[in-house]
């Protein structure tokens, strides 16, 4: 077959898919796709059992309801959800394909491409889960001597000696991590001349604060509500004071599995976003899936402890109250779940400026290369009534000041006076 009869069977293929999305108005897509024939084969998911993997936090919210409320089932699929115990876990099963895809941090999955969070291999990142809903949490004994801010802590810091204080994030590439060193390097505080950091799993952040082990962490929620309801510690920043509406987890699998897939990563994108839609929808919806992910076999928490912060009703443990602007979203007409290569280029920034990486990469290349907007887009189109951006960039302005658009990526990566 010549190369140009391969591209005119993808293009007859392309069609046949959106008709049959468009003609199905977004409903049971998949069913109506089975008899299709694509380049490869049928229309159909490669795999009918999807094993997917997460981490007992409040934002793997849409990938559990996906399963539960059966939109999987829409997509021809059956989504087979396996809670693990850390980032580390999850990173090891789904390179060796124990796990077909997973609810993820977007910096694991950019960390594994560059072969700085464990072995390389290549990656993809399917959407993006949900923006916002992260926090930083500080011990009830900073709170005693003074700290209520990133201000008094520098303070605090700066009066002790080097290494006293101990902070937890939960992936050395992962977004917890990045938004902990950007809200120390603000407040003067270099995170890794300054204080220790270390790596705890996010359901052993309270428990080890408890215990004395760490005096501040930056992980999801439920945890940091967690750490206010147990008494032990205070929210001194959320992470979308650090960025406004920022990327956090994402629909992360193999390139591997998507180039053998490609038909169920499709189907498995479409289900999630579908459940994303649904959760943010209204808020009785969001208190349904509060009720549903604090079960024992997902989160395993009081739902008040979750269902707060998901509605966007937040105090701090220092007696301030508040309705957030920026709460956790899931969807957002779709503009929470786009893979804008920004996003994932903001973390090789980041990466570069804490000596993960040595030399700058090709920050649009990898992003490209990572974040499959083909598959969104084939699985925007079935789920249907989802606005697709002209642009795969988006213009984003942090605490400090800065502005991030994707564009002149050195420059920005280097323009922080504080670095590793």
């Amino acid at each position: 077959m010549t190369q140009g009869e391969k591209q005119h069977l993808g293009q007859l293929s392309r069609r046949r898919f959106l008709v049959g999305s468009a003609a199905l108005g977004g409903s049971i897509v998949m069913s109506g796709l089975m008899n299709n024939v694509w380049a490869a084969g049928s229309d159909a998911p490669e795999k009918k059992e999807i094993r997917v993997g997460f981490i007992p936090l409040t934002d793997c919210s849409s990938v559990v309801m996906a399963a539960v409320k059966k939109f999987d089932e829409k997509y021809g699929i059956k989504i087979v959800l396996s809670k693990e115990s850390s980032w580390a876990s999850v990173r090891d099963k789904l390179v060796s394909g124990e796990l077909d895809a997973a609810h993820v941090l977007y910096g694991l999955v950019y960390g594994l491409q560059l072969g700085v969070s464990g072995p390389q291999h290549d990656m993809a990142m399917l959407m993006s889960l949900n923006n916002n809903g992260q926090a930083i949490t500080l011990s009830n004994q900073l709170k005693q001597a003074g700290v209520i801010d990133g201000t008094s802590l520098k303070k605090v810091v700066g009066a002790s000696e080097k290494g006293t204080y101990t902070f937890a994030q939960t992936f050395p590439t992962g977004t917890h991590a990045m938004w902990l060193y950007y809200w120390l390097a603000n407040a003067g505080i270099h995170p890794f001349n300054d204080v220790r950091n270390v790596v705890v799993p996010p359901p052993q952040m309270v428990m080890n604060m408890k215990i004395g082990n760490m005096s501040g962490f930056c992980v999801g929620e439920p945890w940091n509500q967690r750490a206010i309801k147990d008494d032990i510690g205070f929210t001194a920043v959320t992470s979308q004071e650090i960025w406004p509406d920022h990327p956090e987890k994402i629909l992360g699998t193999t390139s591997a599995w998507v180039a053998a897939n490609p038909n169920a990563a499709r189907a498995l994108t479409a289900a999630v976003l579908d459940a994303s839609r649904w959760i943010d929808t209204s808020d009785a919806n969001r208190i349904e899936t509060a009720s549903v992910v604090a079960a024992r076999a997902y989160i395993n928490t009081p739902v008040e402890t979750i269902q707060g912060r998901m509605l966007g009703e937040y105090e701090n443990g220092l007696g301030r109250k508040w309705k957030d602007a920026h709460s956790m979203r899931f969807f957002n007409d779709g503009e929470v779940n786009y893979p804008w290569l920004s996003d994932g280029m903001w973390f090789l920034t980041q990466h570069k400026r804490w000596g993960l990486l040595d030399k700058d990469p090709d920050y649009l290349g990898v992003a490209q290369k990572i974040n499959r907007i083909d598959i969104y887009k084939q699985a925007a189109t079935a789920v249907g009534g989802i606005n697709l951006p002209s642009s795969d960039m988006r213009r984003s302005t942090l605490m400090d000041g800065s502005v991030w658009d994707g564009t002149r990526p050195v420059e920005y990566a280097n323009s922080f006076a504080m670095k590793r």
